[in-house]
């Protein structure tokens, strides 16, 4: 796509009608500007500035198989085509997006393709979803064999070896959902490739959105996301995408995986509907403003937490202490890296934005985090994350259940307390979660001073 500046007398005018002078590729304009132009052309038709609503379900063809490039909307519908432009112009290294009505629904698509009896290799703290789809569904009607293993500190040689002759894929989330483990991509990239089987790399980039990090650029052959997350923003859309590059490879083609997926999207009808793809689309014009402020806030909490006497331990590789902090930095896409180079040094004294997700455990253990949850008032005690208002959750008992207990204390979900760290004011967050950790202080004084019986304590 190209994108035009008219000029008239020297100064840049929208609506002049002037001569062209200048005119930059989608691919060569900044974050934000792409978020906001590409795919959300005017309406040609009306010159409306915002796309409208295409509800139709079916489209008029001039004869048999000629028609304006519609003809059903499970099989395409301008909305939907238009989100994913969008989406192409946010992962930098993108080719093609296909969107699907849920982030579980992409999962199912992407393992689909793969073909029966398949091999997979996934990082092993993942979401919940995908463990069970992984565990139960592919396993059970596709045969899908799984491997997980510690890709954060396995060595090469552990990975190799767990890579077999049908592995078809490699499943990387980083950071991890909720432990916030950080995978490097283009290693376990470069050891795809020296695979045999030279397996699929796939990244799930939900956790930094497409605004922190650019796995495409690192290697990756298909990022996906639940838009449901920072992309829409606001809480109100469930929708997820899979992203690949434009480019194919002699061992990788992009085109030919792109139309099976397609494929599959349309014999399986997993597609969004023309409303919450415009939502979705509206969502993201603003992704670039709203992660700015996530990562901010996100370090400040964290930061923060690190100095409360009832945190044990903080999770936020942003934070300048954090073991893999330099990996953190190396990781950032081109467009946050250059806004971390326009923040004040006041602003990293203690680290860099690094998304939105902070995790952390307390001195009590699991009880005192259950207990911790409902005292919170601007952390709504809620599933999901990603969006504008800020949410806590106890991933043990509501989104990684699906694992069992004993993998999730090997893991270290046990006791774990994840944070969307939403856009509102950080001072208020902060004094939200000190008034919360203050009061387990108290309630916990209360009871080794006999002041406060043990079942006076919710558990």
């Amino acid at each position: 796509m190209t994108i035009s500046v008219f000029t008239t007398n020297g100064h840049t005018s929208g609506h002049a009608k002037g001569v062209k002078r200048h005119s930059k590729r989608s691919s060569e304009l900044g974050f934000s500007t792409r978020a906001i132009h590409v795919g959300s052309e005017p309406d040609p038709a009306t010159g409306a500035v915002i796309p409208p609503i295409s509800l139709s379900t079916t489209y008029k063809q001039d004869e048999v198989g000629v028609h304006k490039g519609f003809e059903y909307s499970r099989s395409g519908n301008p909305n939907r085509d238009a989100l994913e432009r969008t989406l192409v112009g946010l992962e930098a290294g993108a080719g093609h997006a296909i969107a699907f009505a849920s982030g579980s629904a992409t999962t199912a698509t992407v393992l689909q393709s793969l073909g029966p009896n398949a091999h997979v290799l996934s990082v092993n703290d993942v979401y919940g979803g995908t463990f069970r789809y992984l565990t139960r569904v592919a396993k059970e009607t596709m045969g899908t064999e799984s491997t997980f293993v510690d890709l954060e500190n396995a060595t090469d040689d552990e990975i190799l070896v767990a890579i077999k002759d049908n592995t078809k894929l490699i499943w990387i989330e980083s950071p991890t959902n909720p432990t916030l483990r950080l995978i490097d991509i283009p290693r376990i990239v470069g050891l795809a490739r020296r695979a045999p089987s030279k397996p699929l790399v796939l990244v799930d980039n939900t956790f930094l959105s497409p605004f922190y990090a650019s796995p495409l650029l690192q290697g990756a052959d298909i990022v996906i996301h639940s838009l449901t997350k920072y992309v829409n923003g606001h809480s109100d859309v469930v929708m997820g995408a899979a992203i690949l590059p434009s480019s194919s490879t002699p061992d990788r083609d992009y085109e030919g995986l792109v139309q099976k997926l397609r494929f599959l999207q349309n014999a399986h009808g997993a597609v969004p509907s023309p409303f919450d793809s415009w939502l979705a689309q509206r969502g993201a014009k603003t992704l670039a403003v709203r992660m700015k402020a996530h990562g901010l806030n996100a370090l400040r909490i964290a930061s923060f937490l690190t100095s409360h006497p009832a945190v044990e331990h903080v999770i936020y590789p942003g934070l300048a202490s954090h073991p893999l902090h330099a990996l953190a930095r190396t990781s950032l896409s081109p467009h946050a890296e250059q806004f971390i180079k326009t923040l004040p040094p006041s602003s990293l004294t203690h680290g860099i934005p690094y998304g939105g997700m902070v995790s952390f455990r307390l001195r009590g253990g699991a009880r005192s985090a259950e207990a911790l949850l409902p005292k919170l008032n601007l952390f709504t005690l809620a599933e999901s994350l990603g969006g504008v208002e800020s949410l806590a959750e106890l991933p043990a008992r509501m989104t990684h259940a699906s694992i069992p207990a004993a993998e999730r204390e090997a893991l270290g979900i046990e006791g774990l307390v994840r944070l969307s760290c939403g856009i509102e004011e950080v001072d208020d967050l902060i004094d939200d979660l000190r008034a919360a950790l203050d009061g387990l202080e108290d309630e916990d004084s209360g009871c080794e001073s006999g002041l406060v019986t043990p079942s006076d304590v919710s558990d």
